[in-house]
């Protein structure tokens, strides 16, 4: 415990904690007010440029229709016929009821008729030539800024479209013009929906205002804020203005086929209203809490002393090694708590029994290896000619005894399957390991196998490495198992360790260490026969004992083993 913290009670440090709480409280309804804004301001966003998009794609269809219109009256017989009174009257009748008219020019702008006016009327030129030679030079119908008509006495825009070589030859008119007062798309926009002062307007692509709605009561050809319209970049987007007072967001879209875009635009903390609302909600339920969590603590502290108590007086007997029955409490975790300590207490005893069990094996299998080592050291002793050659050959032999002790411990002394003995034998021999062949189903040996075929497995990795098919790059063992009647436990198991590739095998002139244990060891170690043929095809070693020798049964423990 930090020495910075008295002692005190439970009691104390539970209304403590409720106090602590409320700094990370406080913290953390900063944190979800701040996280709470972003995310109602991307939401904001979001909403507004799709609210311009909307605006936007309403506009593009009056737009369109304007086009179709036109396209409808290019193709009248009138105009193809050049009775250019007619096609007026016709189209002044059809327009009528839709605020459209339609202006006829010829290639330097001139007015040959305009359905606002009776046919024969003095006209100017269009006011409009800049998008009248786009039009004709492109051959595709193009959207005017908003502009002043001096015919109309009105702001109005023009949609203009080419006529082809032939209507032009016949008519005269090198383009018809649907023109439009500006003020008529107001009807177009709406502001329901939106948050209280918020505006929606629509620019040219001058960035003058076509028409707008909304707070803002902005009029046809004032210029929006050229600063705004420059960030306007893209199709669509959102753009905010947190200079001004109070903080604007701007939401547009582009219009296909022209340079106008449609702006939604309003003040942010209108916007942002119920935010603030829910803020001030976080606060005082923050408030709350902390008062509640407070008279919780000091009630959980009472509960808890008595269980506490009982628990601590369990862990002191258990300490004296005694075996504590369960506390009943009306805590749940804490009754928990009593029954892990009672089961822990019965757990010890059996642990404390099982660790003498263990003990007793270790001697037991201490004294096998020593005399195992004994036996090694004095056979050797009598064949080694120098200290060297004694060191080197009793050295390599128990670092393969060791292996096969340490993966014997590694499985608590029960046991080792006999493909892993194998592989952790031929690390020993790393540059030949991988040129050994195992062939058989895998089965699990029992601690006296595994120390026993570790060193005949041991030994004849060494002689294959000295002598026989490992000792050139070519060469390669076989080392296979098969029993005889599957079905029987009792029934044969027949090892085989083949050479192949190797070097002709010669049978050694005199009986070393080595054939004592690959083949009188076996023999006695496992209650079976050995056979070693020396062919010029290689050495090869095989085994014929009880499977049961080899096996380890699946009811076999530690105080069995020591029997």
């Amino acid at each position: 415990m930090p020495r910075f913290l008295p002692t005190a009670s439970i009691g104390v440090y539970l209304i403590a904690l409720s106090a602590v709480v409320a700094i990370p409280l406080i913290a953390f309804v900063l944190f979800l007010m701040i996280e709470l804004e972003s995310r109602d301001r991307e939401l904001l966003a979001a909403s507004t440029a799709e609210d311009a998009q909307m605006v936007a794609r309403s506009v593009d269809r009056a737009l369109q229709d304007m086009t179709t219109t036109l396209r409808v009256l290019a193709g009248s017989p009138e105009l193809e016929q050049g009775d250019l009174r007619a096609f007026h009257n016709r189209s002044q009748d059809s327009l009528r009821s839709n605020s459209l008219y339609v202006i006829a020019v010829d290639a330097n702008g001139q007015q040959l008729l305009n359905t606002r006016v009776p046919f024969g009327t003095p006209l100017p030129p269009t006011s409009s030539p800049s998008t009248l030679r786009a039009a004709l030079e492109s051959e595709v119908t193009q959207i005017s800024n908003v502009f002043f008509g001096p015919t109309s006495g009105r702001f109005v825009f023009n949609v203009v479209m080419p006529l082809s070589e032939e209507k032009a030859a016949s008519s005269g008119a090198h383009a018809l013009i649907m023109t439009q007062d500006a003020e008529d798309l107001q009807r177009l926009l709406s502001t329901e929906g939106m948050p209280p002062g918020w505006s929606v307007a629509i620019l040219d692509g001058d960035g003058a205002i076509v028409t707008a709605l909304g707070e803002s009561n902005a009029s046809s050809i004032t210029d929006f804020s050229e600063e705004t319209v420059r960030l306007m970049s893209g199709v669509n987007g959102t753009i905010e203005d947190v200079g001004g007072e109070p903080e604007e967001i701007y939401g547009y879209a582009q219009i296909v086929g022209s340079q106008w875009k449609a702006v939604v635009w309003g003040p942010i903390s209108t916007a942002q209203a119920a935010i603030l609302h829910t803020s001030r909600q976080l606060i005082v339920g923050s408030i709350l809490f902390l008062a509640i969590g407070m008279l919780c603590g000091y009630l959980i502290a009472r509960q808890l002393r008595l269980p506490i108590r009982q628990i601590a007086e369990m862990a002191e007997r258990i300490g004296r090694g005694e075996i504590v029955p369960p506390v009943e409490t009306r805590i749940r975790e804490v009754s928990q708590i009593s029954v892990a300590l009672s089961n822990a207490s019965f757990d010890r005893s059996q642990a404390e029994d099982k660790m003498h069990l263990i003990l007793h094996e270790l001697v037991h299998r201490t004294k096998n290896i020593l005399t195992l080592v004994q036996a090694m050291m004095r056979q050797l002793g009598r064949q080694e000619a120098t200290m060297e050659e004694f060191q080197k050959a009793i050295s390599t032999r128990l670092q393969g005894l060791g292996r096969s002790i340490e993966v014997l411990a590694s499985e608590q002394w029960v046991g080792v399957p006999l493909k892993r003995l194998v592989r952790i034998q031929l690390e020993t021999f790393a540059e030949a390991s991988d040129r050994v062949e195992l062939d058989g189903e895998d089965i699990a040996l029992k601690a006296e196998a595994v120390q026993n075929l570790g060193l005949v497995l041991h030994e004849l990795a060494t002689n294959s490495l000295k002598y026989g098919a490992l000792s050139v790059p070519e060469g390669k063992v076989v080392f296979s198992w098969r029993q005889d009647v599957p079905s029987e436990p009792k029934s044969l198991l027949r090892m085989t360790w083949e050479e192949l590739g190797g070097p002709p095998a010669q049978e050694p002139a005199q009986t070393g260490f080595g054939t004592t244990i690959i083949r009188r060891h076996a023999e006695a170690s496992f209650g079976g026969r050995v056979d070693v043929h020396y062919r010029e095809s290689g050495f090869s070693w095989a085994l014929a004992a009880p499977r049961e020798a080899f096996e380890r049964s699946s009811s076999e423990t530690i105080p069995e083993l020591m029997t």
